[in-house]
């Protein structure tokens, strides 16, 4: 493979590329079993871009993820697929080190679900561990394939409920601004034009507070932590996020932020589907209290 990203650890890189632990590239790195331009390298090894990466290795690593008896909220269901309101805290789906207690499992453990992507399946598009809301799944194959095209094109559209720390005095705004992963903490993304992807977000005022502002946003396009980079990079982050907030005492609940809607063609019965859900009893107990 040629690099895409420059002056990352090797083991870093190679664990988000292949989907493997850490600790399992760093073995392959011991073993000689990576090259970077034929030579072998240790794990300290930073990336330069277009270095040509060679795995003398199958990677077989097979990882059986185990259904598992976890509630759901499904708010809609037929033959094809359903939408769940996935609440705080849950993880979307098995990844290296957390392949028990997500949403994944939950399906899994009552559903034969699409098959395309055996870590995923039926996920069709994903929202963070500690945002709530309503999320589609599909059940088959082509249904898969349809919904993910659909997101491909902006046929879904997709609106969050969001508090931010701040007051914003305009009643709308767009923001146009492309986001990549930030090189100094790779559990971060940050607004950049390195390695970065297109990003727009809409919002629109709600509710103002007198330190805080409660807002409707609207995605266009979906990237990793979309709204919580936005918000923060704008001057208004999203109240108790623990990675982009401005406090440092955040409660277990996370980011204040919620998929509140979902609206689209179904893909194979051809009718309009809405889907509305109120925010979480946490989030709307937090809202009573301020003024």
């Amino acid at each position: 493979m040629i690099c895409n990203k420059d002056n990352i650890r090797i083991d870093i890189y190679l664990s988000e590329e292949l989907d493997l632990s850490r600790s399992k590239v760093q073995k392959l790195i011991k073993d000689n079993k990576i090259l970077v331009n034929g030579n072998p390298i240790n794990n300290s090894y930073k990336t330069k871009l277009d270095d040509e990466i060679e795995v003398l290795s199958d990677l077989d690593y097979t990882i059986t993820i185990e259904g598992e008896d976890i509630p759901l909220d499904i708010r809609y269901e037929d033959d094809y697929l359903l939408v769940i309101n996935k609440p705080s805290g849950m993880v979307v789906h098995p990844a290296p080190g957390n392949y028990k207690g997500t949403l994944v499992n939950a399906l899994i453990g009552r559903y034969n679900l699409s098959g395309l992507d055996n870590m995923r399946p039926g996920i069709v598009h994903r929202i963070d561990k500690d945002t709530s809301g309503l999320m589609v799944v599909a059940k088959d194959d082509k249904t898969h394939e349809l919904l993910s095209e659909m997101i491909k094109n902006k046929e879904v559209e997709r609106i969050y409920v969001a508090l931010v720390d701040g007051v914003i005095m305009h009643e709308t705004g767009t923001i146009d601004a492309p986001i990549g992963r930030d090189p100094n903490n790779r559990e971060k993304m940050i607004v950049t034009d390195i390695n970065s992807k297109d990003a727009i977000t809409h919002f629109r005022v709600l509710k103002r507070f007198s330190n805080q502002t409660l807002i409707e946003c609207k995605l266009e396009t979906g990237r990793t932590h979309q709204i919580r980079v936005h918000m923060n990079y704008i001057g208004y982050p999203i109240y108790n996020d623990p990675i982009y907030g401005k406090r440092k005492n955040c409660t277990s609940f996370g980011q204040f932020l919620h998929s509140k809607s979902i609206r689209f063609i179904h893909p194979i019965l051809k009718k309009e589907i809405y889907l509305e859900c109120d925010v979480p009893e946490e989030f709307s107990n937090y809202l009573k209290t301020v003024e």
